[in-house]
């Protein structure tokens, strides 16, 4: 899986992202759903699934609400953050989130049209103290719940190319194609050249054409 950035940004991401949806709900009184809202529509969501140092690394979590606040509203946040007495539920869902996010490589607008904020906060119950491994495959079922394409048909789209060129192009049948796209025949048990083919004509990588 080709990821936006490097590991190591990883847990500040996650940190700062579960302090911006802890401080907006719980200090600032801002329903989740609607900060969900406005921080997919924010530049904020999209900098942070691109990889920029400056927001992954460089703000807190309260800077980055209050920056998406700015930015979609035009107010200022100014409550002072809730004292904190241990990760609250709210922390957990922007926590899981943003591993998710760099896990799946998805955007997070894609990844909260499948996982509501309030199917977030029940499954918190179960899976806060689990591995977050758990919730990558619970958010994997969701997601092909949801979306229904398959990665071949999702990557091939965002290329901007047509079944049939990229049939011609690595070499493969179109019926092939359409086939894995349809899920009529599985792309996991595909030759390593045909899938080796089919990423280099995409430019992707051929882990990202497998379905989990």
């Amino acid at each position: 899986m080709t990821r936006a950035y490097r590991e190591i940004y990883l847990n500040k991401a996650q940190a700062a992202l579960g302090d911006a949806f802890d401080y907006a709900v719980n200090a600032c009184g801002i329903p989740g759903g609607d900060f969900v809202k406005l921080f997919i529509t924010s530049t904020i969501s999209r900098r942070m699934e691109n990889g920029e140092p400056s927001v992954l690394a460089g703000k807190s979590g309260i800077e980055l609400a209050s920056d998406v606040m700015l930015e979609t509203t035009g107010k200022s946040l100014d409550a002072e953050p809730a004292e904190k007495l241990g990760r609250s539920r709210e922390y957990w869902i922007g926590w899981a989130v943003a591993y998710y996010q760099w896990y799946s490589a998805r955007s997070y607008s894609e990844i909260f049209k499948a996982l509501s904020f309030d199917e977030l906060q029940r499954m918190y119950y179960t899976l806060h103290e689990a591995d977050i491994s758990k919730f990558a495959d619970i958010a994997d079922e969701r997601i092909r719940e949801h979306f229904k394409e398959t990665n071949l048909k999702r990557i091939r789209r965002a290329y901007g190319c047509t079944q049939a060129a990229l049939a011609e192009q690595s070499g493969s049948t179109l019926r092939s194609i359409q086939m894995y796209e349809q899920r009529r025949k599985d792309i996991n048990k595909a030759g390593a050249e045909t899938l080796y083919r089919i990423a280099k004509t995409l430019g992707c990588s051929m882990e990202d054409l497998i379905e989990k």
